[in-house]
């Protein structure tokens, strides 16, 4: 079978490239490509070749072709249908964490299917809302406290809406956008402008991949509070404010990443048990509002550049969905 992918061949540049794809393995599944979902934060770093040398290794994607910084064939949210594979997968709709390919093979581990109730674009979600559940594993919110998420993009935003489900939360959202004011809100938090932010919060967590929101997470920390730092800066260096209330208020800073199960559930969990989580979790309509705009496989690579860097007054998207059928 011939298949495209998309590749990263030099800064700001894309391409695609064509590939047959030999017969599935017993351990294979081949699959058909309805969408992918695209990280901005992560891909923009990656089409951009700012992903650091010491973080080549950590920042692979599991299925990625090529290597960092270029060629590269990267990304992490496809679904699609089995075309070929196992009886108990065939025909059925899966995700998987693939990159920007119209048809590929995969490992049947790493095949998940999904639930009936969760459409094509909203299933592209799978990994950034696999994301935002290691980022409560790492979190461990409790009832009745006053948390901040700094950040209001489709990450910050999953993790308001898992932790809009806990009893008696104090739930706040904060972004410079104002017109993600509407989303927070559907998901059960207030939204706040950086200015309007409230202080004293037991958890903070920083969402937002600015030195600005890493500030405001510090100052907005109150007494012994923590702040779950879930932004990627790749290569970017982030000034970080120790000083003034930092050491007074007795301050913790914790890092998340989703490569590795967070300690709290970690040999409880497989990171497949985690992924379908994520894809169980994914049935609610409010969700709907995250992922867009569409854009046709074939007009990626044209357009790929504007979309992971709007220009200045443009819209920012959260999470943009590439259609393939």
């Amino acid at each position: 079978m011939r298949a495209r992918a998309l590749w990263t061949v030099a800064p700001g540049l894309a391409e695609l490239r064509g590939h047959d794809l030999p017969a599935p393995a017993a351990d294979q599944a081949l699959v058909v490509t309805h969408a992918t979902g695209i990280s901005r934060g992560t891909e923009r770093l990656v089409l951009e070749g700012r992903v650091p040398d010491s973080q080549w290794p950590a920042m692979r994607a599991p299925l990625q072709y090529g290597d960092f910084p270029f060629p590269v064939s990267y990304g992490y949210a496809a679904v699609g249908t089995v075309r070929e594979g196992p009886a108990a997968l065939r025909g059925r709709r899966v995700f998987c964490l693939h990159p920007h390919h119209d048809a590929f093979l995969a490992p049947v581990a790493m095949c998940v299917p999904v639930p009936e109730e969760v459409p094509d674009r909203r299933a592209v979600l799978a990994a950034n809302m696999e994301t935002a559940v290691n980022i409560l594993w790492d979190a461990r919110p409790l009832v009745g406290e006053r948390v901040l998420v700094v950040g209001a993009g489709v990450v910050g935003l999953l993790a308001v809406f898992l932790l809009a489900r806990i009893p008696g939360l104090d739930l706040h959202v904060c972004d410079i956008d104002p017109s993600r004011a509407a989303v927070a809100r559907s998901l059960g938090a207030r939204f706040v402008a950086p200015e309007e932010a409230p202080g004293g919060c037991d958890l903070v967590i920083h969402a937002s991949a600015s030195a600005a929101g890493l500030q405001l997470a510090l100052d907005r920390c109150g007494f012994e509070g923590r702040i779950v730092e879930a932004s990627w800066f790749g290569d970017r260096q982030v000034p970080l404010p120790l000083g003034e209330a930092f050491h007074a208020k007795r301050l913790s800073i914790v890092s998340t990443q989703v490569g590795a199960v967070a300690p709290s559930m970690r040999g409880r969990r497989t990171h497949g048990e985690r992924l379908a989580l994520a894809l169980s979790l994914l049935g609610d309509a409010r969700l709907d509002e995250l992922p867009g705009p569409v854009i046709p496989f074939a007009d990626l690579p044209a357009r790929i550049g504007a979309v992971l860097s709007p220009p200045p007054g443009a819209p920012q998207p959260l999470c943009p969905v590439v259609t393939y059928i």
